[in-house]
């Protein structure tokens, strides 16, 4: 604590992100990245950026980028909005479009940076707890609220709502913004991309950092009415007028227009996914219904925390999350390479054979 520090510092409690260990020959599966690398496209793109134009600013709209995403979508250009990856773009959809006089509305069990926001922002709200089986019950948000925001499928849990379950809550929900953060919905889920025309009041968010293997080039982007753009792009032009660089449009560009690699290599992942869930349960594991490029798993007898230290000292990371106690039995698993996977599983047979001797 400083005394140099705006008030508002001293009461932050910050977004902790996934370990980036240092070090080597770790099987990495704790941050939901994809195992797969970008589209050759993408690279062939990044190449062809390194040049003189460097010195000069990019394209402050990033025109190109919004059309792209915009016909892979069906939408007009004034309805895409984009940033330095999907953070960001939350963000700013804090700011702009939940920071009212009503509280917002979020799971209890759900993405760690949304009271993070909160706190930044002065954002009052309040927490709906999932039900026994982690799933949103949108009955549960028909009350009065400042907006509605939640992750499909769901994070850590990997749980989906399904597009019926979205549109009775947008029926239901016509005087607030309901953001729909879709980081994860290419991996089996249903994207509420299609309602956007028929209900001003719905955003979705969406990254190229899972599906589109974009994690270090930082790209995200939201989708809605016209009149949610702008205040969006009226909160980033008084911010950041330049939140991607030349690489990130280009990039993301490519990876946009790349559709074959793409459907290519989530089908991996999802192919892998399936095959992980039937191996843990043979294991003793109970494996949430996941829609992700995630699993979450709890051990009939073994802890959380134990496994995950245990896992850890094979070279293995997965993500475990102490609080809140509900999820503190579950291990948060990436789907990695079917190799990645495997070496998790000889792992997990290790341990729980240590344990049973």
């Amino acid at each position: 604590m400083s005394k140099f520090w705006s008030p508002v510092v001293n009461r932050l409690t910050p977004y902790v992100p996934g370990e980036q260990p240092k070090l080597t020959n770790l099987v990495k599966l704790n941050t939901n990245e994809n195992p797969y690398g970008p589209s050759p496209k993408v690279l062939e793109a990044l190449q062809a950026e390194v040049g003189e134009t460097l010195r000069l600013y990019p394209d402050p709209n990033a025109d190109r980028l919004k059309q792209s995403i915009a016909g892979r979508f069906g939408l007009q250009t004034n309805q895409v909005f984009v940033g330095n990856g999907s953070d960001e773009v939350l963000a700013h959809v804090f700011q702009a479009l939940l920071n009212h006089d009503a509280p917002i509305l979020f799971p209890d069990i759900t993405y760690s940076f949304y009271p993070v926001y909160c706190g930044l922002y002065g954002i009052a709200y309040n927490t709906i707890p999932l039900t026994e089986q982690f799933a949103i019950r949108v009955e549960d948000y028909y009350r009065p609220n400042g907006g509605i925001i939640f992750p499909n499928p769901n994070a850590p849990t990997g749980v989906p709502l399904t597009l019926v379950e979205i549109e009775r809550l947008l029926q239901a929900n016509t005087e607030s913004v309901v953001v729909v953060d879709e980081a994860y919905i290419d991996f089996g889920g249903e994207s509420a991309v299609s309602l956007i025309n028929r209900y001003p009041q719905l955003l979705v968010v969406h990254t190229m950092s899972k599906s589109r293997s974009l994690a270090g080039l930082r790209v995200g982007y939201a989708l809605g009415h016209s009149d949610l753009i702008e205040a969006l792009t009226r909160v980033k032009d008084s911010f950041n007028s330049y939140p991607l660089d030349r690489f990130a449009i280009s990039g993301g560009v490519a990876a946009m227009e790349d559709q074959a690699y793409f459907e290519s290599t989530r089908q991996r992942v999802i192919a892998t996914r399936e095959r992980l869930v039937a191996q843990l349960a043979l294991l003793g594991f109970e494996v949430l219904p996941s829609a992700a490029n995630f699993i979450f798993a709890r051990h009939a007898t073994r802890e959380g925390a134990e496994l995950t230290a245990k896992l850890r000292e094979r070279s293995i990371i997965v993500r475990h999350f102490k609080s809140p106690a509900r999820v503190a039995p579950y291990l948060r698993i990436t789907v990695g390479t079917d190799d990645q996977c495997q070496a998790l599983v000889n792992a997990l047979k290790e341990i729980l054979a240590i344990s049973i001797s």
